[in-house]
């Protein structure tokens, strides 16, 4: 029962990692109008909080070991719900920076947190589910904040309920933080395949640094993709800006559908091996986008091979770091590999953005195929290493 309920408490916590992620996109039309803000000032919000939640995981594995994951889990979501409760009551700009700090440590701290408990305690099966369940809370967020909008109260209401939400949450996981201690580790071959055993225990230096670029380059191809494929398809392609976003919430969903769907094979298939899949995939995906003077309308449609292409990366990578590595290295290098991770997410997307502009729309997603062609070499690479 209580392995149950923990199961249950740990799925919880990454929809409530997902809660805040779109609600900012799409409240900040509504907040900057109100503080009388330039379109580009969201970038201090989302830099300051990149630069947080990175640094909070890195030193998640350290804060770990001395107060346990639920103490750290719990902590992570009480931070985040004080940030969003005071997005709410935010009297000027300036504020929604300063409290940009609490929203990325929190996120940060519980991301890198899950991740190893996860890696080091269930299978492949429950790692693909729990990054399904971020895009269940990644949806959530921003319908909440939508129905907000439409309201009297605007996006304030918005950023108030979404924090009810994780405060009700971060209260349940502070009764709950022993539930954490009871889990026992799992053994590599517990419901995985053979190619889960560490094959080397003591992996070359080299390893410990490939495997955190690996997150950098998926990241920053699958977030590049979904910043700037609605731009593409507007300024390229002359789809009405809805229509496109249609085709942007499709690349979203089919992520998080493939991620549940993966996780029904996950353990028979293996990671490695859904990494490779999920790599030719998402590259013939981009291709088939990529190139609409040859494949019309129907390129559209690359966007949905892409999503499912990238539903087991991510996951299925950073499950696979438990089999890879000895433990004594794991918490460290899962913190390293999630600040690789919110690099991709930030700093590579907009470096898209001084290309488009220089060069052109039409050279976004050759630079996306090439990612995924590193990442699929580096991969192979990280395999015989380890």
């Amino acid at each position: 029962m209580a392995h149950t309920v923990l199961l249950g408490l740990v799925y919880l916590s990454f929809v409530s990692i997902g809660l805040p992620d779109g609600m900012l996109g799409v409240a900040w039309p509504a907040i900057r109008l109100q503080m009388n803000q330039p379109l580009a000032a969201v970038g201090a919000i989302t830099m300051t909080m990149t630069a947080c939640s990175a640094a909070s995981s890195l030193l998640a594995g350290a804060i770990v070991q001395r107060i346990g994951t639920g103490a750290v889990v719990a902590g992570s979501c009480m931070l985040t719900a004080l940030g969003l409760l005071g997005f709410s009551v935010a009297p000027g700009f300036g504020w929604l920076v300063a409290l940009a700090v609490p929203l990325g440590l929190g996120a940060g701290a519980v991301d890198a947190s899950l991740n190893h408990f996860v890696s080091a305690h269930y299978s492949s099966r429950h790692m693909n589910w729990l990054h399904g369940f971020w895009g269940v809370g990644a949806t959530t967020g921003p319908l909440v904040m939508g129905m907000a909008l439409a309201s009297e109260n605007g996006w304030a209401a918005g950023a108030r309920n979404i924090g009810l939400m994780q405060l009700t949450l971060a209260l349940v996981l502070f009764a709950t933080v022993s539930l954490w201690s009871q889990e026992p580790a799992q053994a590599a071959t517990d419901a995985d395949p053979p190619e889960a055993v560490v094959a080397n225990p003591t992996p070359p230096p080299l390893a410990m640094w490939l495997a955190p670029l690996c997150f950098l380059f998926y990241v920053s191809a699958e977030m590049g993709t979904g910043l700037w494929a609605a731009s593409i398809l507007v300024g390229d392609r002359g789809l009405a800006a809805a229509e496109a976003g249609f085709w942007v919430s499709l690349y979203f969903g089919s992520i998080t559908a493939g991620r549940f769907a993966v996780g029904l094979v996950a353990n028979r298939i293996g990671n490695r091996r859904l990494v490779r899949l999920g790599i030719g995939m998402a590259m013939a995906g981009a291709l088939l986008f990529a190139w609409p003077a040859l494949f019309g309308d129907v390129s559209r449609l690359g966007l949905v091979l892409m999503g499912l292409g990238c539903a087991p990366i991510f996951p299925s990578l950073m499950h696979e770091t438990a089999r890879r590595f000895p433990p004594e290295t794991l918490r460290r290098l899962i913190g390293r590999q999630m600040t690789c991770a919110y690099v991709g997410i930030s700093v590579v997307p907009a470096a898209f953005g001084v290309l488009a502009a220089s060069a052109g729309l039409g050279t976004v997603m050759p630079v996306v195929i090439a990612l995924f062609l590193v990442l699929l070499l580096c991969t192979a690479w990280l395999d015989r290493l380890t």
